[in-house]
């Protein structure tokens, strides 16, 4: 029987609640499913893969399929970093207006075009975490809800943005843990969903704002990149947000 080589251990932290994860590097195995995901091209088909990577990696007992989204994909980014390289080579191309000379020699206006490239330490990305970040939503003295975080599972985090107001409250519905009164606790996964269609739907304004404030504050894998055009000396601040944003 051929020898069987030792794999390294490494392990990070959830960001929702610091549960210390032990995870190994992703192997051959592993990264045949991401040749075979990036061929269709399909960020649907990209989340499963990572997942399914998470899964196999993954040495201790948790629930990927249920991680919230920003937790699945720092641990993704620490994965990645440990199997493969800290360091993501990113290109941008700089898109700044600068002047030249067209081809009947008059002045002209294009864009500098220049290709920029950014190496990042994925190691150093962090979590960035809102401290106006509260998911109890009190309505009123006595009424009040618990929110949980979305996952790439349950909802389209998007479709708050819509102007689809079916979408809208589908999201805020499929991230609501328990609703609370003085007297008891209604849990969503037992509830109706009718009844809670109805009570979204007479929220006052005020109270979707605060709802709103929910989503809008959630922790976001973030990072700021000082891009530099050495062709035309252009300079911005480029922010990275989500897992997708730190790979090529």
């Amino acid at each position: 029987m051929l020898p069987k080589l030792d794999v390294p251990i490494f392990e990070t932290k959830l960001i929702s609640n610091n549960q210390v994860i032990r995870f190994r590097p992703f192997l051959v195995k592993e990264q045949k499913l991401f040749l075979m995901s990036n061929e269709t091209n399909d960020t649907g088909e990209m989340v499963k893969t990572v997942k399914q990577v998470l899964k196999n990696c993954v040495l201790d007992e948790i629930d990927v399929d249920n991680l919230a989204t920003f937790d699945l994909e720092y641990l993704f980014l620490n994965l990645r970093a440990r199997s493969v390289s800290d360091v993501s080579n990113l290109k941008f191309t700089c898109n700044n207006t600068v002047k030249g000379k067209a081809e009947d020699g008059n002045d002209e206006e294009k864009k500098c075009g220049n290709t920029v490239e950014i190496n990042v330490n994925l190691l150093e990305v962090e979590c960035i975490k809102n401290p106006e970040h509260v998911n109890k939503i009190e309505l009123t003295d006595k009424v009040g809800i618990i929110m949980k975080y979305p996952t790439f599972s349950s909802i389209n985090i998007d479709d708050l943005n819509s102007e689809d107001i079916e979408k809208i409250v589908e999201v805020i519905i499929g991230c609501i843990d328990y609703i609370y009164d003085e007297n008891q606790v209604y849990y969503a996964k037992d509830t109706p969903e009718k009844e809670l269609i109805e009570f979204v739907e007479n929220l006052k304004q005020s109270d979707l704002e605060k709802v709103s404030k929910f989503f809008n504050t959630l922790p976001k894998i973030k990072k700021d990149l000082d891009f530099d055009c050495k062709k035309c000396g252009y300079k911005e601040t480029i922010t990275l947000e989500g897992m997708q944003s730190f790979f090529a």
